[in-house]
């Protein structure tokens, strides 16, 4: 039976790798998780299936900027857990460079001995700030433009490192921007719907003309967990995948796609929140290309996909809470 360690499992992007995997595989799931901001039990509950697939599903509460003991053989690493609030890497560095770099240090010295493959989850962000047309591709050069890309950019190069090395299997993934179930309130998209069934007032990033609105190729989270499946089966053991949306979407449109999906008007406005916060990049864009060769290319219509999440999220308002 192949094992996997699944490090902020309890998250976002990590709970809908995990029902991935249980409702594709017949793999063993242990759930490594500190349970702090962004990780909640709540999304392996409410995992489709849950009460069948449970049996295969272990836990270990563990703050990774320590290191780890005890814990059994594992095929198959997973590393998705990571600060990844942008405002809090910016207030509070040092917290970013302990989770993201010391943290990543931690379970890259465990899987030394424990794994056969490591996939470490980073972001377009690595990259920095992307002119209009350019759209960087996997060993592009970094430019970070706020501390939590920088400490991402950090753990990759600690994984490649460790591949170079020792030999440590790593596989890394650059993802844009991510949508779905469950995600945290204060995200774009479920605080749009939350401010417009309030009728509050939708702040929309943009440039310092305030005219042009921030743009990322946004993506489906099954989209991703599928792709990360894929990528664990087809990919190269040293290399580096781009996990890319396949429209570029403004901001404001999509503002104004959750609005219609939502049947209301949307009140927005823009702002140049990259003077007032800097740090805050006004596009990101990855190329696709790679991974595309390979086999693999976004299943899901995004249009479909910001219908069905709307609706999801108006059935459980708790989550926008």
């Amino acid at each position: 039976m192949v094992r996997v360690l699944l490090t902020g499992g309890a998250g976002f992007v990590g709970h809908h790798v995990a029902e991935a995997i249980l409702l594709n595989t017949d793999w063993h799931i242990t759930f490594l998780d500190r349970l702090d901001l962004s990780g909640n039990l709540r999304r392996i509950v409410e995992i489709q299936g849950w009460e069948i697939h449970k049996s295969r599903c272990s836990w270990e509460w563990h703050d990774l900027r320590a290191s780890i003991k005890g814990l059994p053989w594992h095929d198959i690493f997973l590393h998705l857990g990571a600060l990844t609030h942008v405002d809090r890497s910016i207030r509070d560095p040092l917290a970013a460079v302990y989770d993201n770099v010391v943290g990543t240090a931690h379970i890259l010295e465990f899987a030394r001995q424990h794994c056969r493959r490591f996939l470490y989850f980073s972001t377009d962000e690595v990259f920095g700030p992307a002119a209009p047309g350019v759209r960087y591709k996997e060993w592009d050069r970094y430019r970070s433009g706020n501390p939590y890309a920088a400490t991402k950019a950090g753990g990759e190069e600690l994984a490649l490192a460790y591949h170079n090395t020792y030999a440590v299997p790593v596989i890394i993934t650059h993802t844009m921007n991510i949508i779905g179930e469950r995600q945290h309130p204060e995200k774009f998209l479920p605080s749009t719907i939350r401010k417009l069934q309030r009728g509050e007032l939708v702040r929309i990033h943009s440039d310092a003309t305030r005219s042009v609105s921030g743009s990322r190729f946004y993506i489906d989270a099954h989209d991703v967990a599928h792709a990360i499946l894929f990528i664990l089966e087809n990919g190269t053991p040293g290399d580096k995948y781009n996990i890319v949306g396949a429209e570029e979407i403004s901001n404001l449109d999509l503002a104004q796609r959750i609005a219609a999906a939502m049947g209301k008007e949307l009140n927005y406005k823009m702002v140049d929140f990259h003077s007032a916060r800097p740090g805050h990049d006004l596009r990101y864009a990855l190329d696709g290309t790679k991974l595309e060769k390979l086999g693999w290319m976004p299943r899901l219509n995004i249009d479909r996909s910001i219908r069905r999440i709307v609706d999801w999220y108006q059935e459980h308002p708790n989550w926008l809470r």
